[in-house]
């Protein structure tokens, strides 16, 4: 990580950027080509999204100008490429195939689609960053690992939260102190029982979808979040859907700890969040050594013996291009999954909901998600938040219920539920 900046600097002056295929030209996904365009050693060739002038809107504030050439023709695509313009397509596979492209970036938003995509990327072995963490969290260790046995690098990107928390993570553990909480500040007032509706006007203020504002203020972005740091680390929630008790930042240290020392934990080794604590991401650790202690109070530490480590801010998408360089130099990532689950996010129910109903999607109107030990929700067959859309109710589910296979008939029988199924016999 220490030397991206030489390291780019010696492929752009030896003609050799890092090439990437972009698919998803929305907010996030503009972000992303406009940063990159402002760096050296790296460019986006191929960018997708639903239509060809959405696909060149993501390109228009990018300083690194150049022709755009539409296609939906891998041929094409990579003469067009070669002649040295940027490809707009509609064509998902322009990005995962095309030779030159060295990283595949899902900035779909789509759980479907970025496990369509990222099947795709892997079989012809392109590193993948994954930048929908409800998909990670539905079929992630299984992605993962056949990204490891393509020989490519699976990963979520870099300045998403789950990626922050690990930054911190990474820092503490191999130092050896005890992690006894990670957690995230709630950037929106939780209400659990919100909807689109509810929401569209402040939507609407904000230039973002309302499903997208809900999914953030009905719990659901959090808990999906934190599952992603609780598989990527063993942390685990205290309890179904966490504490998230308030805080400011100089007493999360206070707050996330043990009950017998004054704080809401029932164990350490915890994945929580913050109400009162935003922007930013947070590591409460712990040591009991009397010399650390000392010198962590010379670094204005605190007393201890728990230290609050506080990362206040995380630039999503802006940060995205360096999981790219890390995944091409040093084959890291900045974040995936361990082998198996170890938190599931699971669907509540956010209203009384009718036998033969048709659940909708995340950030709807159905059902919220909330995060359970993984182990607890196999036991209860919980059904995973990643494939409720589509699923129909076989019996009425009160609110605040949480859904469960028995309750259900699946939908239809997508890449993501075959995936899902094939990671739930092989990963148990």
């Amino acid at each position: 990580m220490f030397e991206i900046e030489t390291k780019l600097e010696e492929r752009e002056q030896e003609g050799r950027p890092i090439r990437v295929g972009l698919i998803g030209a929305g907010q996030m996904g503009t972000e992303i080509v406009t940063q990159i365009g402002e760096m050296v050693g790296m460019e986006v060739v191929a960018i997708v999204d639903l239509t060809v002038e959405q696909a060149v809107k993501g390109y228009e504030y990018s300083r690194k100008k150049r022709k755009a050439v539409f296609t939906e023709s891998i041929l094409d695509a990579e003469k067009a490429v070669a002649a040295g313009s940027v490809v707009a397509t509609t064509n998902y596979k322009i990005a995962t195939s095309l030779p030159v492209i060295d990283v595949v970036v899902d900035a779909t938003g789509s759980v479907e689609m970025g496990a369509v995509v990222t099947l795709d990327a892997i079989n012809h072995k392109k590193h993948i960053v994954m930048m929908s963490v409800e998909c990670d969290v539905t079929i992630g260790p299984v992605l993962r690992q056949m990204a490891e046995n393509a020989g490519v690098v699976y990963s979520l990107a870099s300045g998403d939260e789950p990626a922050a928390i690990l930054e911190l993570y990474r820092f503490a553990k191999p130092l050896g102190f005890e992690i006894v909480a990670a957690g995230k500040g709630k950037n929106n007032p939780l209400d659990i029982y919100a909807t689109p509706i509810d929401l569209a006007d402040k939507a609407r203020a904000r230039d973002m979808s309302a499903k997208m504002l809900c999914e953030f203020v009905d719990g659901s972005k959090t808990a999906i979040e934190m599952a992603a740091v609780s598989n990527a680390t063993g942390l685990l929630p205290d309890v179904r859907g966490m504490h998230g008790a308030h805080a400011k930042v100089d007493t999360l240290n206070k707050v996330f700890i043990p009950k017998k020392d004054g704080g809401v934990l029932e164990r350490t080794g915890v994945v929580d969040f913050a109400i009162g604590v935003h922007p930013g991401v947070f590591l409460i650790v712990k040591t009991d050594n009397k010399r650390i202690m000392e010198g962590l109070v010379q670094r204005d530490m605190g007393l201890g013996p728990y230290y609050t480590l506080f990362r206040p801010f995380h630039l999503t998408s802006i940060e995205v291009p360096l999981t790219v360089a890390k995944a091409v130099f040093y084959r890291e990532s900045s974040g995936h999954p361990k082998k198996r689950l170890n938190s599931e996010c699971i669907a509540i129910a956010k209203k009384d909901l009718k036998a033969d109903e048709v659940l909708d999607g995340i950030g709807e109107f159905c059902y919220r998600g909330s995060i359970e030990i993984a182990e607890v929700a196999r036991k209860e067959r919980l059904l995973p938040l990643g494939i409720a859309r589509g699923c129909r109710l076989t019996r009425d589910v009160k609110h605040d219920t949480p859904i469960s296979y028995d309750m259900i008939t699946m939908g239809k029988e997508t890449v993501l539920v075959q995936l899902r199924r094939i990671q739930d016999q092989l990963y148990v």
